[in-house]
């Protein structure tokens, strides 16, 4: 098998397992057992748990952006196609995948001295507000330049909070209300 082939399978398998079960629940082990490789093989890949973490967190940002991309690409321009953030969260919701977000659940794990993996995270979400700007602004033509940024994080805000709580309540209405919100806030 090769390099990246291994490399990825080891990403996957972690990926899996932090998502499903915590980044502190799950073990170097448990990750060698499930991806079927050595010890050896795994830090030939990776220096740490820490890194691996990275890789997680990249590979779960990485497979999400591509996905709200092609999905909100796919609505009717205009109001609809910002409020598919919100569509495809429900959509994300209703399926056995969903536990809600990864980034929050790892963060919740991690001590606050950890700048690495904090970073990264931070960085994400930066991205998703960067998304969803672009988003309003290809969309919504009457939605000033000095209000751009107020609203996309405001938008931002409705969203994570609408995966926090639609995983908490084990139910859709967070997110459904954070979409009506979010439809005001684009008048």
């Amino acid at each position: 098998m090769k390099h990246s082939e291994i490399k990825n399978r080891i990403i996957e398998t972690a990926s899996s397992l932090f998502y499903k079960n915590g980044y502190n629940a799950t073990g170097i082990n448990e990750i060698i057992s499930e991806a079927g490789i050595a010890k050896a093989t795994l830090y030939n890949h990776f220096k740490s748990k820490e890194d691996i973490c990275i890789a997680y967190l990249q590979f779960k940002d990485t497979t999400f952006i591509e996905s709200i991309k092609e999905y909100t690409a796919s609505k009717p321009k205009g109001k609809l196609q910002v409020l598919a953030i919100f569509d495809f969260l429900e959509l994300f919701f209703k399926s056995n995948e969903f536990n809600g977000c990864w980034c929050i659940k790892t963060i919740s794990e991690i001590p606050l001295d950890n700048k690495k993996i904090r970073k990264e995270i931070q960085l994400q979400k930066k991205v998703f507000i960067q998304f969803i700007s672009k988003l309003i602004a290809t969309n919504i033509t009457t939605i000033k330049e000095e209000e751009l940024d107020s609203k996309s994080r405001k938008i931002y805000l409705l969203y994570e909070s609408a995966v926090g709580e639609s995983h908490l309540h084990q139910a859709n209405w967070p997110i459904k209300e954070a979409k009506n919100l979010c439809s005001y806030l684009l008048e």
